[in-house]
Formats: C-alpha cells, structure tokens, sequence
C-alpha cells in the first residue's frame, strides 16, 4: 500500500507542475482557453492524487514532498519553455528542495 502512496504523491506532484505552466500559457494571446482548462484539469488530478497519498503518508511530508516536485519542476520547465533566468544561487536553491523532498522520502 505504501508504495502505492508515493506512487500517487509523485503523480501528484508532476500534476502540480501543470497548472502554473497552464496559467502561464493561459497569458499568450489565442491560448487563454488551452492554458486555463490545462490548469484546471492539473488542479483536480493533482488534488485528488494528494489526496489518496495522504491515506498512508503523513500529511506533512505529503504536502513538501507534493510542493517540492512542483517547484522543482515549474522551476525547470520555466527555464526551458519561458526563457526564464538560470543562475548558480537559483540552481542552488532549487537543488535545497530536491534534497528536501529526497531526506523525507528516505525518512519516512
């Protein structure tokens, strides 16, 4: 069962990516209807996905590890499909979350 709970917390998680990359989509001209529907469906799948993770992880590393991946993950997508700026102490900082997100999984 266990396993089955991080599977759905990491779903969860590359579902929240989803939707901050929806709303930012949502701001190009001819792709507002696209981007907000995009962020909405992520909103549901990843909410329900938590959800259904937090029937056997605690609550707390749920939702770090659920917001780690996704701002590790709107982080990277930001610099790859929006020309966001890259630069060591950011790379750092996103590289803290990761490890985060990691020692909570290996704590648990």
């Amino acid at each position: 069962m266990i396993k089955m709970a991080w599977t759905y917390l990491i779903a969860a998680g590359l579902f929240e990516i989803g939707w901050p990359v929806g709303l930012k989509m949502a701001q190009t001209p001819g792709r507002s209807f696209v981007g907000i529907i995009l962020a909405g469906v992520c909103m549901i799948i990843s909410g329900y996905l938590l959800f259904l993770a937090q029937r056997h992880i605690p609550m707390g590393t749920a939702y770090a590890v659920w917001t780690g991946i996704g701002a590790a993950g709107t982080f990277m997508l930001g610099i790859f499909l929006y020309g966001d700026p890259v630069g060591a102490m950011r790379i750092f900082s996103v590289l803290l979350i990761i490890s985060g997100v990691v020692l909570l999984k290996l704590a648990h």
